[in-house]
């Protein structure tokens, strides 16, 4: 994202910057939901179960930036800070994330620029989601900024998972105890095995009322 240059004017940039990514969450989140209304409407059919936007804070920011070895400065949160703006997407089913993924990607006012497959390629931790970053054209007075936006596919299991995983990071500032670890691995591949059978158990269900709509016709 460039930010024009009479933004970079002292206190003000900051407030810039974040309502720059403020507008583009409104932009994003709102084209997620008219493709919910729109799969809705045409297959009868809600793919997502809800929708989180957040900001990070700024001492996530801070925190992220020195990891990387980065000073805090503006210019370095704008370049090497991708998940500033973030929105994730919760769906059913596995067979709905690379759907919406697919979606997304073909519209014409988004660019995508990184996609990672964590459900195909999961972290060491068992970490699953289908993540991808996309800027956004933001409209100004004096020009369009291209904005970055990370959206996080997951299902309601991953993300149950995820949101456990989060916290326990957090409590032991990533120095979790190697059983606790363990148990949380374990869990994610109960978290694979439950969204297997759960998409096979709808396809089934759909399955099952075809035969019966064919049999009453």
């Amino acid at each position: 994202m460039e930010v024009p240059d009479k933004f970079n004017e002292g206190v003000t940039s900051w407030e810039t910057v974040i309502f720059l990514y403020n507008s583009a969450l409104k932009e994003v989140g709102t084209k997620v939901e008219i493709l919910n209304d729109e799969f809705r409407h045409i297959h009868k059919y809600n793919p997502i179960e809800y929708v989180k936007s957040r900001i990070k804070s700024p001492e996530s920011i801070v925190k992220k930036l020195k990891r990387h070895g980065y000073e805090s400065t503006i210019d370095n949160m704008v370049k090497h800070i991708n998940d500033i703006a973030g929105i994730r997407v919760v769906c059913s089913f596995t067979s709905d994330i690379y759907r919406l993924a697919e979606m997304i990607g073909r519209q014409n006012d988004l660019t995508v620029v990184s996609i990672k497959d964590y459900i195909k390629n999961p972290k060491d931790s068992g970490y699953k989601s289908y993540h991808m970053l996309v800027t956004v054209p933001i409209f100004l007075t004096d020009g369009v900024v291209d904005t970055k936006v990370e959206i996080q596919i997951r299902t309601i299991a991953m993300d149950f998972w995820a949101s456990l995983e989060h916290k326990i990071y957090y409590k032991f500032e990533g120095n979790a105890p190697e059983y606790i670890s363990r148990d949380l691995q374990e869990c994610a591949g109960i978290v694979s095995m439950l969204d297997a059978k759960m998409l096979s158990l709808n396809e089934a269900i759909i399955q099952a009322k075809e035969q019966q709509r064919v049999k009453e016709e």
